[in-house]
């Protein structure tokens, strides 16, 4: 189980790396979308490129977040009967989703994608419209996407049981991106707090001595 939980960090770390540069995609579309207003108010000129470019990126950056979200268990969820439910309960719905929705759903949306996205690649597909883009990156965000999804399905599924048996903590609640430095210096800086609580008491205690023994 202990190898099993490392496994679950290193995906854990690895669509928090991810997900947490994934903003910049979107930052990107964003640039992409004023530019190509601001050239054609000002020189009355555009592209379908620089349209399907920024499709492009939300495309890449939804995906490539999905697994990110799960981690957070921040995709929708129906929780008016579910989190009235015992804690195990609802640990035994979770498993039951990750290992025979989620993970065989996203099995086949690979298995139906890689074949197209070989195609296009091979191919050099280009878009329909006039001026746009190659077809296959668009396409490659879907089993890429998709693929991060599942592991965080699959990290999220060890958290469940090593609950179950003892071996972990709970894992319904939402996670962190506080990292192992982050989390040694909360814990010198706690340390520090304590100590100097206990040296404000010591001094506390002498001055009511001293103020005892002059009385």
């Amino acid at each position: 189980m202990q190898a099993l939980l490392a496994l679950s960090r290193a995906i854990d770390r690895l669509n928090a790396f991810i997900g947490k540069y994934a903003i910049w995609i979107i930052f990107i579309a964003t640039f992409v979308s004023a530019a190509n207003a601001i050239v054609r108010k000002v020189f009355g000129t555009s592209s379908n490129a620089y349209l399907e470019m920024q499709w492009y990126l939300f495309a890449w950056s939804f995906l490539l977040a999905a697994g990110y979200t799960l981690l957070h268990r921040e995709h929708v969820r129906i929780d008016v009967i579910n989190s009235r439910l015992p804690k195990k309960v609802q640990v035994w719905i979770d498993i039951v989703g990750f290992a025979l929705f989620l993970t065989p759903l996203c099995l086949v949306i690979i298995y139906y994608t890689w074949p197209v996205l070989v195609q296009m690649y091979e191919s050099g597909e280009m878009s329909g419209n006039p001026g746009g883009l190659v077809r296959w990156p668009v396409w490659l965000s879907i089993p890429v996407g998709v693929a991060l999804l599942m592991l965080q399905g699959w990290s999220e599924l060890i958290k469940r049981i090593a609950f179950l048996t003892g071996d972990g903590p709970d894992p319904m609640g939402r996670a962190t991106d506080i990292t192992a430095e982050e989390a040694l210096a909360e814990e010198l800086r706690m340390e520090a707090q304590a100590r100097e609580a206990k040296a404000v008491q010591e001094r506390q205690n002498n001055t009511l001595s001293a103020t005892g023994q002059q009385l």
